[in-house]
């Protein structure tokens, strides 16, 4: 417990309140207002497991195979600089692209809520 009643919790910038044998964390995060800057946007995730199965409340999910791919632009000199070959550009160089799928559930989405501002 810190000296004001709120507890420290994980990196900086969370703080955690206790009410009624309850505990809410909080942090501030400016990434969903940085894409939709019109509104404000809050997240509200209840990150208790399921007691019966032990299912965590957030999965993520990707296509098999396809959690990280990696893929080449080869221009003259190829890969190395000094390779002979297939182009795929006429600039002297090579560019190495890395991407992947993926998607996230929450598994009791009545627990989870998302506000924007009015």
């Amino acid at each position: 417990m810190k000296a004001n009643e709120y507890v420290s919790v994980g990196a900086k910038g969370f703080d955690t309140y206790r009410w009624q044998g309850n505990e809410i964390s909080f942090r501030v995060d400016r990434a969903l207002s940085l894409e939709y800057d019109k509104k404000g946007y809050a997240l509200a995730l209840d990150l208790t497991a399921d007691k019966t199965s032990a299912q965590p409340p957030i999965g993520l999910f990707t296509l098999k195979g396809g959690d990280m791919m990696t893929s080449y632009l080869k221009g003259p000199g190829g890969l190395t600089g000094l390779e002979s070959g297939e182009v795929s550009t006429p600039v002297a160089g090579a560019k190495r692209i890395m991407w992947g799928y993926s998607s996230l559930a929450v598994f009791n989405p009545y627990r989870s809520y998302v506000l924007r501002e009015v």
